[in-house]
């Protein structure tokens, strides 16, 4: 039956009856270089879930995201394969549990319900929180996409209702007191959102950085000299490897091409882990705003994020460093009271990924509310971060959360590493094309994320369902494989 909180609201209960698991291969046009790691293809993991209400009426929903290697679980003896393994037991573990656990909860009591029981399962096989979370925020997203089409409502539409039923449980007692539907309730989702361009370890600079005979010539830029010409970002996500010498270096050729173009720009700083402790990073930063070459780069950084192993992150306050430039987690982001600890130690901030579940993100930017409501404490805030979302659900869904959730800018790199829909059929690219006429275009045989003026416009997601309006085509998908080992740590 429908649940009711305290003032008044129903939260409709449903049951999950069925869960479908499909992936599709996705080769990069260009390599990314994040971290320990450099992508040229992973697979693409796909949800389908079907629900069934209290009065039998059913409706089905759809979630997508990549099964990115080196981010979840960095463990370097590890294999990119090794990787996908871990992210397909996440996602077969969170679909057994739901089939098991059968009964009417509300979609954030099937979160909360799978919760405890999924890292406890994802431990015991050797997976980290973060790896073992990936499935139920796929799971999850499906779900709620079916709820939304049932009522007939968006997101942003559905979350400001509270159709999920969100609340302050023991999942995250420290918000005891706050009130999530009346914070939910008074949101409005930004209509366009500026899409933070990633520039990556091995990314080209300029034409000069690219060996003879490497262009892709695709007729999308390769180059970051090309990427501003094109898209004319004005935000930008500027990845350092741990070197200060080699960061120091790229960071002032970056900065020549950002600083050529004429235009007020912003950007963050992202560590990827790569730094060992917080007193390297400081060394950097001192470094990079005493480097004349580097002036207007610095007065840009709005943020540093991550700089330092998730090993120590949490270990150690970094109150010095977020003095100096705001520092927020991400992948420290690993369990769901993560950003307070890390609050309690200097942090300013944390990412907001659909990959690490819409509910984390959601509980999150209560905690800013509610952080930034004490006098003189208004310096909490959240990032939207990518991670190679691919156009169709995996980047819509993830748009549509940080819309929501009101931010200005978003990192956006699955358009600039992936060429659009290329691989999936054309009827499939057509009717996602036909759906959101604004958020894409064709370019010859394949359709493509739409970047004008280094904004997305996001007007096609007011329409039932989450951030969908069209689907995969199921039958060019396969079945996702369950891999059945236990992985080192």
């Amino acid at each position: 039956l429908p649940m009711t909180n305290a003032s008044g609201m129903d939260f409709p209960a449903f049951d999950i009856s069925a869960i479908e698991l499909y992936e599709r291969p996705v080769r990069l046009r260009l390599p990314f270089r994040f971290g320990v790691v450099t992508l040229t293809h992973a697979p693409q993991a796909f949800a389908r879930v079907h629900i069934r209400l209290a009065d039998g009426r059913e409706s089905s929903g759809a979630a997508a995201e990549l099964l990115a290697p080196k981010w979840f679980d960095k463990t370097l003896a590890l294999t990119n394969d090794d990787n996908f393994d871990q992210l397909r037991d996440s996602c077969h573990g969170a679909r057994a549990h739901d089939l098991a656990d059968r009964g009417p909860r509300t979609a954030f009591g099937h979160f909360a319900a799978r919760h405890g029981t999924q890292q406890a399962a994802g431990a015991a096989r050797g997976l980290n929180p973060l790896v073992a979370g990936f499935g139920p925020a796929l799971i999850d997203r499906a779900v709620l996409d079916a709820l939304c089409r049932h009522a007939g409502l968006s997101f942003a539409a559905a979350m400001r209702r509270n159709l999920a039923g969100i609340v302050a449980n023991d999942l995250a007692p420290d918000l005891a007191g706050f009130d999530v539907a009346a914070f939910l309730g008074q949101l409005q989702a930004v209509q366009a959102i500026d899409a933070r361009h990633t520039v990556g370890l091995v990314d080209p600079i300029t034409a000069a950085d690219q060996k003879a005979g490497a262009r892709v010539a695709d007729g999308l830029p390769e180059t970051l000299e090309e990427v501003v010409g094109r898209y004319h970002h004005r935000w930008f996500k500027l990845k350092v490897q741990g070197d200060i010498g080699a960061d120091l270096d790229r960071l002032t050729r970056i900065a020549a091409v950002l600083d050529k173009a004429g235009t007020a720009y912003h950007a963050s700083l992202d560590g990827n882990e790569q730094y060992d402790d917080i007193d390297a990073v400081i060394a950097l930063w001192r470094r990079i705003t005493e480097t004349p070459a580097l002036a207007k780069l610095a007065a840009a950084i709005a943020f540093i994020e991550q700089p330092v192993n998730r090993k120590t992150a949490l270990a150690r306050d970094v109150t010095k460093l977020s003095d100096l430039k705001p520092v927020i987690i991400d992948e420290s982001d690993d369990t769901l009271d993560a950003f307070r600890r890390a609050k309690a130690l200097g942090y300013r901030g944390v990412s907001s990924k659909t990959c690490k579940n819409l509910y984390r993100s959601i509980l999150n930017a209560c905690r800013c509310a509610a952080w930034n409501a004490a006098p003189g404490a208004a310096r909490y805030f959240m990032s939207g971060e990518d991670l190679t979302t691919q156009a169709g659900l995996a980047v819509q869904q993830d748009l549509a959360l940080v819309a929501f959730l009101g931010l200005g800018h978003v990192e956006r790199n699955g358009h600039h590493y992936v060429d659009g829909f290329r691989g999936a059929p054309a009827a499939e690219q057509q009717a996602f094309l036909a759906a959101h006429p604004t958020l894409y275009h064709r370019a010859g045989d394949v359709v493509r994320l739409t970047i004008a003026d280094g904004r997305i416009d996001l007007s096609s997601f007011e329409r039932p369902g989450f951030a969908a309006g069209a689907e995969p085509d199921w039958t060019s998908l396969t079945a996702m494989p369950e891999p059945n080992r236990i992985y080192p740590t």
